[in-house]
């Protein structure tokens, strides 16, 4: 089957997701990367916020229902959903 939709050019592959952050920005001592990734037409939010504690770099990956039209919109809501993170829960995201 899949030699057919190879023949006929029928690609049923979603399209790859930008290999780094579209946006980072430093917040409080926090490191704030922007990375949405495509999805149903759309670029979902996603994000990473990283800091070093004790010498060891920390993250939280976040992921959230909302989907946007272009991902430079995706972007700039992440980093204000990271930023809100940030002020509400500080170094325990990384607990």
């Amino acid at each position: 089957m899949s030699f057919l939709k190879s023949l006929f050019g029928r690609k049923d592959a979603k399209p790859a997701a930008p290999a780094g952050p579209l946006k980072s920005i430093e917040y409080m001592g926090f490191t704030i990367h922007a990375t949405p990734f495509p999805e149903g037409g759309q670029q979902q939010l996603c994000g990473v916020i990283e800091k070093e504690i004790e010498g060891e770099m920390k993250s939280h990956r976040f992921i959230r229902a909302d989907r946007f039209p272009g991902a430079e919109e995706a972007a700039d809501f992440a980093i204000v959903k990271a930023r809100q993170l940030i002020d509400e829960q500080g170094e325990r995201l990384f607990k």
